[in-house]
């Protein structure tokens, strides 16, 4: 018995340094191998403008020719690019929206003093005052993803009904959508738009985050909580790019992310408090997906008892010596 003890522990910590050895490049690996990848921009301007930016940054931008300063800025809003560089006979003038992404607003500066001194910049879609580096934004992220997980996890453990968990699970994504919406924009003042569409963005994320956890684990049991904790948290934080952006990411992973609820939400939340929802429809769909998948997997897994119905009682058996009353 205490070799084999041994042999466990040995095993568990061989299992964990494992995982630990896979997960440091997993989160290292993007932050430390950031830089632009085909980043949609615009340009209007010479065509030698954009030839020049790709022979300094080659394969760094996707080029969206426009034709004044006004279609730079619609592009930019609407999120068909980051932002924009303007060159005409007055000179060079660079376009941003740090509510896009503060580190490609960056990049963009640095890239446009190649094409001149003193380039002037001018920021189309700010950052929140209270939040001018755009930390809170992505600060906020981490604990509801964490919440949404342990919520997911609290309701296949705790609530065995298919139908209870259901409305758990619906309660817990309005409740969250609201109460998050509450703290960012009432208490802490970071985050703009309208309350109930930022609310409703936050409840989707948080409801998809969840209703994936019960549902994969009601199929797959308690398999389902390791697979939705690996695949959603571990993974989908490290590859989100909230800070920066997905095109900063190393390929094809700053894409997968967007897949994944995390980097899908962040999307959809920096949309409807920022562009009036443009750029939001992929990650509606995929935060949709996945609450409905989850709640879908919820009612069908194996793992709840079925509407109505009630666990067989234990009955002891008889021991010696009783006699059964008449």
């Amino acid at each position: 018995m205490r070799r084999n003890a041994l042999s466990l522990g040995v095993l568990i910590a061989v299992v964990v340094v494992a995982v630990q050895a896979l997960l440091v490049p997993l989160f290292a690996a993007p932050a430390a191998n950031l830089a632009p990848r085909d980043l949609p921009i615009a340009i209007a301007g010479p065509p030698s403008v954009a030839a020049q930016l790709e022979e300094q940054h080659p394969g760094a931008f996707d080029v969206h020719t426009v034709g004044d300063a006004a279609a730079a800025d619609a592009a930019i809003k609407d999120r068909d690019v980051y932002g924009a560089i303007l060159v005409s006979p007055a000179g060079a003038e660079v376009h941003v929206a740090s509510a896009a992404s503060p580190t490609v607003s960056a990049l963009l500066t640095q890239a446009a003093a190649g094409l001149g001194a003193q380039v002037p910049v001018r920021d189309v879609v700010p950052l929140d005052v209270d939040d001018p580096r755009g930390t809170g934004f992505a600060g906020g992220f981490l604990p509801l993803a964490i919440t949404s997980l342990l919520a997911g996890v609290l309701v296949f453990l705790l609530v065995r009904r298919r139908s209870a968990r259901l409305l758990a699970l619906l309660s817990y994504g309005v409740l969250a959508g609201l109460a998050a919406a509450a703290v960012l924009q009432g208490w802490l003042g970071i985050l703009p738009g309208g309350f109930v569409a930022v609310a409703g963005a936050l409840g989707l994320f948080t409801l998809a985050v969840a209703a994936a956890m019960t549902g994969l684990a009601a199929v797959l049991d308690k398999g389902g909580l390791g697979l939705g904790a690996l695949t959603m948290f571990l993974v989908g934080n490290a590859l989100a790019g909230i800070a920066a952006a997905p095109e900063l990411l190393p390929q094809p992973w700053g894409e997968v992310g967007q897949f994944l609820p995390i980097g899908a939400g962040a999307t959809l939340l920096r949309s409807v408090a920022y562009f009036d929802g443009a750029g939001s429809g992929t990650a509606l769909a995929v935060l949709t997906t996945y609450a409905l998948g989850g709640l879908l997997l919820t009612l069908i897994g194996r793992r709840g008892l079925a509407p109505g119905s009630a666990p067989t009682p234990h009955r002891p058996a008889d021991r010696p010596g009783l006699v059964p009353a008449a």
